[in-house]
């Protein structure tokens, strides 16, 4: 098996699972029951993952962490609970990028219903969106800004720093999905302005069912639903212990060791991409080829359809990830079709010869040989789907 597929949740460390053994079954205290020593172990083993979390972010303080189930959870939080504070000062006004997250698109989808109105900033073909379009998008009753640190199914990387300074000067909030881009590229709340942040476990070697937000100091959220008092009040309910020993041990894994797995992931994605790039005249690399992920590589082909790329590489065992029109799941207009993906559509990839694209991610795990055994069966698959396809034949 060779597994390219990390972006959407990476191999967990051994050290993590290790971590977390003893609070699945020794260690099982209610954190919330301080004044008995099981109970108040967990409550430290929480406050000491919710320290790590804090440093591999940078931020002020472990306090301006909360805990959530994942990354989708997390934007929720973000999102909604300020939203909920800023409406009622006459803050109707929302902007994000035309490539978000459908855990970002579709909150949205509900507020144009309730009166909210969103822009939508342009990414362009390298899938970057230009901080001067911020800056003219911002209103006086601009409420959140809300724009990823990196895109999971093209691998661009936002300028988040600069992106930050324009709300930072218009007194915008400024939320950042990093689910994509924590354990990648340094994700320094400082530098990047930012007010939000989410980052989700499985995707720094962490667990599944393990995420955070940070919150900056100050800034008033609204629970999503009411319970006890579990994280500041934010997001009640009893804790998933394990897990967040498990996000606390991977973030400080993180801080020790990205300096050096990080640049042997650019390497070997630099390789994959300019291997690939010679073999067709009809392949196509997607976003910006200077300013995105290590080790993440997205393209399409024409004619052929991202699903069954997929499926003959797995039957090669090789996993990867399609950003096709299937994969979307969105239904378009006529319920027969299905729509495709607004990342790819965003980015001006023609939907008349495109069916889809693939997006490869490498881990910290992936191995020389690993690419170079992918690159090898690549000009097969795609030969064998080329003469399979009529419109590739009429060309």
């Amino acid at each position: 098996m060779i597994y390219m597929d990390n972006v959407a949740g990476a191999k967990p460390d051994a050290r993590v699972i290790e971590a977390m053994l003893p609070w699945l079954y020794e260690k099982y205290g209610n954190p919330s029951a301080h004044f008995y020593p099981l109970g108040r172990e967990s409550y430290e083993a929480i406050e000491n993952a919710r320290a790590s979390v804090a440093r591999m972010l940078n931020a002020e303080a472990a306090e301006n962490i909360i805990f959530a189930s994942n990354g989708t959870e997390a934007n929720n939080i973000a999102v909604k609970g300020c939203l909920a504070i800023l409406g009622n000062y006459g803050k109707k006004h929302i902007i994000i990028s035309e490539i978000e997250h459908f855990s970002i698109q579709n909150i949205l989808v509900k507020m144009l219903k309730d009166g909210w109105r969103v822009t939508k900033l342009k990414a362009g073909n390298s899938g970057i969106v230009d901080p001067d379009d911020l800056k003219k998008a911002i209103r006086k009753d601009t409420a959140l800004v809300s724009i990823a640190a990196a895109n999971p199914e093209i691998g661009v990387v936002q300028d988040s720093v600069t992106l930050g300074k324009v709300c930072k000067e218009a007194g915008v909030i400024y939320h950042m999905d990093a689910v994509a881009a924590c354990g990648r590229i340094p994700v320094d709340v400082q530098a990047m302005g930012a007010d939000m942040v989410s980052i989700a476990g499985q995707n720094f070697y962490g667990p599944r069912g393990s995420a955070a937000l940070y919150v900056r100091k100050g800034l008033m959220l609204k629970p999503l639903f009411d319970g006890g008092y579990q994280e500041f009040g934010i997001r009640s309910g009893s804790e998933n212990v394990a897990g967040i020993v498990g996000i606390g041990k991977a973030a400080e894994l993180v801080i020790d060791e990205m300096p050096e797995y990080a640049p042997r992931m650019t390497e070997l994605g630099t390789h994959f991409s300019c291997e690939l790039g010679k073999m067709f005249d009809y392949l196509h690399f997607t976003g910006s080829m200077k300013h995105r992920l290590p080790g993440h590589v997205s393209f399409w082909i024409e004619y052929i359809e991202g699903e069954s790329l997929l499926m003959w590489y797995a039957l090669n065992g090789i996993y990867a990830a399609s950003g096709s029109a299937c994969s979307s799941n969105i239904l378009a207009e006529n319920e027969d079709d299905l729509k495709a993906s607004h990342v790819l559509t965003a980015v001006g990839v023609p939907t008349d010869i495109c069916a889809g694209s693939m997006t490869f991610s490498f881990s910290k795990y992936t191995t020389r040989e690993e690419v170079d055994k992918t690159l090898e069966v690549t000009p097969g698959i795609v030969q064998k789907l080329a003469e399979m396809s009529p419109s590739y034949k009429r060309n």
